[in-house]
């Protein structure tokens, strides 16, 4: 077993990624054409934002929603950003690599999210912003967040890296939005394992507001809206024509694989049943498109060696959080103990829509053997 079949998921539609690659090849254009611009508005569409800006990768697409709030004037060096302590390290490098400060408030140990009771009174008249983290697939917004962001005049914006295509049902809302659309602007990564994967790196902004959208796709592009005239000091941050198509044609299939993946996710529920595992909260809503189906276990350890033995491979995400990492040596005496426990306890087991309920029996028996 696979922890992530790749090969096998993407053969379900290799005949039109084959047909869409010999197409980009035969065209003789293969940066900034029609392909891009295509994706981005079928990915406008069916997110419901008004700009898709693409990138080169995830990262990318956070950095430069950073470098375009400070360009516009919304943010300055050395304005605090609110940010989950438990998150994959490239959202904090997002906002380090503009001159801004990580604020590190402790998640939810139920949904492993930002825990919105404890955001308030980490908000200093610094603070500019309020980063969100939709980890593992869950959709993390609130009725409190946005009070929260409207009290402060804070902007809100969204790692939307694993949670493509899930939708938030919250109070105050008119109808249902999906992750990408929530907040002032989104960061999204098609990063080959994401639900929504491309066969390289890219990445994606969406957004409602035109002026950022603007200036993002400026910087993106060396600075410049207009060729070899540079307003500001960008970047080249690309995505492909042939990567933009392999994503048109993956996009199509994008729901009927997150349901796929709220099916296993179910399967596990009913079968995995250990004292000693603390399952994640499972929960057939749209809100969670179960990018990683994340347990724990205080045996952490020798849980993930046995398995190996068995032929089944898991993954830790995350063992070690941002401020315990050499690089943010500065916050390591930080007290986030919630962080710190969940980095000694998840473990990922496989989830993707290539996995068969006969496979999750047979990961909860060896679990449960163990």
């Amino acid at each position: 077993m696979k922890f992530q079949d790749l090969q096998q998921l993407n053969a379900h539609y290799a005949d039109e990624l084959k047909k869409v690659a010999s197409e980009v090849i035969d065209s003789g254009w293969y940066l900034q054409g029609k392909r891009v611009a295509a994706f981005e508005n079928r990915l406008s569409d069916y997110l419901g934002c008004r700009y898709t800006v693409s990138v080169g990768n995830g990262l990318d697409a956070l950095r430069l929603i950073f470098k375009a709030y400070l360009e516009i004037g919304t943010m300055r060096p050395g304005d605090e950003i609110i940010v989950p302590a438990n998150t994959f390290i490239a959202t904090v490098l997002a906002i380090t690599d503009n001159q801004l400060k990580p604020v590190f408030v402790d998640p939810d140990i139920q949904t492993f999210n930002l825990d919105m009771e404890k955001v308030e009174m980490n908000i200093t008249e610094r603070t500019r912003a309020i980063v969100v983290v939709h980890l593992y697939g869950r959709c993390c917004w609130n009725e409190k967040l946005k009070q929260l962001a409207k009290k402060y005049n804070l902007r809100i914006i969204e790692d939307n890296a694993q949670a493509i295509g899930a939708v938030s049902r919250v109070e105050g809302f008119n109808g249902t939005y999906k992750t990408g659309t929530l907040g002032d602007a989104a960061g999204i990564s098609f990063y080959p394992a994401k639900n929504l994967g491309a066969l390289g790196d890219a990445g994606a902004v969406t957004t409602n507001d035109p002026k950022l959208a603007k200036v993002i796709r400026a910087l993106a592009n060396y600075g410049s809206a207009e060729k070899y005239i540079s307003v500001y000091h960008g970047l080249n941050s690309r995505m492909d024509e042939l990567q933009a198509a392999f994503l048109s044609v993956k996009l199509k299939y994008l729901d009927e694989e997150n349901r796929a993946r709220r099916q296993i996710a179910l399967w596990y529920d009913t079968y995995l049943n250990h004292p000693d595992i603390i399952k994640p909260c499972v929960e057939c809503s749209e809100d969670h498109v179960w990018h990683q189906y994340v347990i724990r276990t205080t045996r952490r350890e020798e849980l993930r060696s046995y398995l190996e033995r068995q032929g089944i491979p898991t993954v830790i995400h995350y063992p070690v959080p941002p401020h315990k990492q050499v690089c943010y040596h500065q916050y390591k005496d930080l007290d986030l103990p919630v962080s710190v426990l969940l980095g000694r306890e998840v473990l990922s087991l496989p989830i993707s829509p290539v996995i068969t309920e006969s496979d999750v029996i047979e990961i909860s028996s060896c679990i449960a053997r163990f």
